[in-house]
């Protein structure tokens, strides 16, 4: 639909939008392998707590669900600046290796294109929050990804074609990347935050909150404490526990406080610095 060869947008608009919601609703539950399960991990507003509690928690998480099978990928590109090698290490094989390099090399020329240092990457509320370098932030990010083997990198706006850990090429911006990394296949996103961000993404958004303090403040926003952590909890404990919540989640059987609220966001990524 182009705006301006329409009479009335919102009535041709309303016209698609009542074709699709009818073809949806002829949609079916049915029982699937977990191989078939499709996630990602993103975060948002990190802490000083983040890579402690939370992402450690995602990040063993991630690899059980691996382990079954299933697909998990990870963006935030700048957020990996100062822990790429670590990446790198992790690869299937060369080819691999060398597209986390190149993504890594054009992400920092992007940012150099605009006259923007890719080591600042580092907010005002991550600072607050007790982290003091993008490369702090970046050891405790790539946790969500666990300790599996990266099978491949996909481009912005691709399809994931190899099961198990992946990478989608993205922004730090939460609503740019995880747009990406639904239209990448996600189902749902498993999202992390220490400081709190209030945003509901264009899926199910399970929100897990670094620390007690948020959890406690926010109930309505979080569906997970990962700040139990910090009580002398196992993390082990924690993650086989957010394991069941996930497949909970996928099943329908527990509604994420974004789908409660009716709360949905996307965001089109576009030329220039966004983060």
């Amino acid at each position: 639909m182009t705006l301006q060869d329409e009479g009335d947008e919102y009535e041709t608009g309303m016209k698609f939008c009542e074709n699709l919601y009818t073809l949806a609703s002829a949609d079916q539950r049915k029982a699937l392998n977990i191989e078939k399960l499709s996630i990602g991990c993103n975060c948002g507003g990190s802490d000083g707590f983040s890579g402690i509690t939370a992402n450690r928690i995602v990040g063993e998480m991630t690899d059980m669900l691996n382990r079954y099978g299933a697909t998990i990928n990870l963006t935030e590109v700048p957020e990996m600046f100062g822990a790429e090698h670590i990446l790198m290490n992790r690869a299937r094989n060369e080819g691999v290796f060398q597209k986390i390099v190149k993504m890594v090399e054009d992400y920092k020329a992007y940012f150099r294109k605009y006259g923007e240092n890719p080591e600042l990457n580092v907010t005002q509320g991550n600072i607050e929050g007790g982290l003091s370098t993008l490369a702090d932030k970046s050891l405790g990010c790539i946790q969500k990804g666990g300790k599996s083997v990266i099978e491949d990198v996909v481009p912005h706006g691709d399809r994931i074609r190899e099961k198990g850990f992946n990478i989608v090429i993205g922004p730090g911006n939460d609503l740019f990347g995880i747009t990406a990394q639904v239209a990448a296949g996600a189902v749902m996103i498993i999202f992390t935050t220490g400081r709190g961000t209030p945003a509901g993404y264009i899926g199910p958004t399970f929100r897990l909150s670094t620390n007690n303090t948020l959890y406690n403040k926010k109930p309505g926003w979080n569906d997970f404490n990962a700040g139990r952590l910090l009580n002398g909890e196992s993390c082990t404990d924690l993650a086989n526990e957010l394991f069941e919540k996930v497949l909970e989640t996928a099943n329908g059987t527990y509604r994420t406080k974004n789908e409660v609220n009716g709360f949905y966001q996307m965001g089109i990524f576009k030329d220039g610095v966004i983060d």
